[in-house]
């Protein structure tokens, strides 16, 4: 294996996901692999009806020290709909920017099936990562549709395909052909080692008690009614405050903090950490739907390596673990099992009471299924 194209739903930035911590164990373990992370295209005109400052394309970019890993960073001009070659383009875009490399015949690394498409049209030998049931997500019909029949085409002729929780196993099986080799679970996982280390408490995290969330603010996920009612209850004895990016609309942003919640914005993955060690309480005010049920979320784990108490609504992961720190509640009765428990519970930093796993257990078992495609070549 030397040469790996990502098609990515998710920016090569600050807040690690799941491709970048996996991508990175690969290079480390790997010393002759390259990567071309392929980041979602910019889209000027989605931004502009949001009323946020247009993103550009940054184009082919390398990353890091190593020289052995690039983004791609392209531009969405117009939407499908009125765009009939935008696949077309994408994928000459794609071609070009890995011939540039001098990726011969790459292995092609999908996220988003709506990308699909260059799967066949490559050729290049696929595996399909599902991290997410999109085809559940509250989106439009016609998003919906297209996210629809890339999956199929990727359950069908994907030579690997991967899922990150127990659910989505369950729920795309049958789409799978008995004569391809069955899907394979790779959970999640944290950087244990990092979490071992204590960290300062970051200036700007506010004074005295603070119930603190981590991750992307979105509707998908995330309940922002919830989280300000919660934080109206709080406002005379703790600060709820959120790290990471905000995706609401302005009325939902406002709704948060005229609420006073604290809104953090981004911080780097390795600051994250002082975050997590030194909030009183740990949230996860999210949504309980058929999309958030696939999931297997990198908080759960983040959160147990951290060691602080843990509140959150019945979602997938947080329901299931036998760990004490974490207490479920409904949504009528989360804000109340903050206020008695969590913010009552004067534990020591940094106590673990739960087994922890590393990411280097799924670096193995990506890098095996992605020799088995490599395989293929031969």
């Amino acid at each position: 294996m030397t040469d790996l194209v990502v098609i990515s739903l998710e920016a090569w930035d600050e807040v690690w996901r799941r491709n970048q911590h996996l991508i990175s164990g690969l290079l480390r373990s790997d010393q002759t692999l390259r990567v071309l992370f392929v980041e979602p295209s910019a889209d000027p005109l989605h931004d502009l009806r949001r009323r946020r400052r247009p993103a550009r394309g940054h184009g082919l970019t390398p990353v890091g020290p190593t020289g052995r890993l690039w983004t791609l960073g392209l531009v969405k001009w117009l939407p499908r709909r009125m765009d009939a070659t935008g696949d077309a383009r994408f994928t000459r875009a794609v071609r070009r920017a890995a011939a540039r490399l001098g990726f011969a015949r790459p292995l092609l690394w999908i996220n988003d099936p709506r990308s699909a498409h260059l799967s066949f049209a490559t050729g290049w030998p696929t595996l399909y990562d599902i991290t997410d049931d999109w085809a559940v997500a509250d989106r439009s019909a016609a998003d919906r549709a297209r996210t629809l029949d890339g999956e199929a085409r990727l359950l069908r002729d994907a030579a690997e395909v991967v899922v990150c929780s127990p659910e989505l196993a369950r729920r795309k099986r049958d789409a799978r052909p008995s004569d391809r080799r069955p899907i394979e679970l790779i959970p999640n996982a944290v950087d244990a080692a990092a979490y071992q280390v204590s960290r300062p408490r970051p200036r700007d995290l506010p004074t005295g008690r603070v119930a603190l969330y981590a991750g992307t603010v979105h509707t998908d996920r995330f309940d922002v009614d919830l989280t300000a009612r919660l934080a109206e209850r709080l406002r005379d004895e703790a600060v709820v405050a959120l790290v990471g990016p905000n995706l609401l609309d302005p009325s939902a942003t406002s709704r948060l903090t005229d609420a006073g919640v604290v809104l953090l914005g981004v911080r780097p993955h390795d600051e994250l950490i002082g975050y997590l060690q030194h909030a009183d309480v740990l949230l996860v005010p999210h949504v309980v739907s058929e999309f958030t049920d696939s999931l297997d979320p990198i908080k759960l784990y983040e959160y147990q390596a951290a060691g602080r108490p843990v509140v959150s609504t019945a979602v997938a992961g947080f329901r299931d673990v036998d760990d004490p720190r974490v207490r479920v509640a409904s949504g009528s009765e989360f804000v109340e099992a903050v206020v008695r428990s969590a913010l009552a519970d004067l534990s020591t930093h940094n106590e673990t009471s739960a087994p922890v796993r590393d990411w280097g257990t799924r670096v193995a078992q990506m890098q095996a299924a992605l020799a088995r495609l490599s395989d293929s070549l031969r």
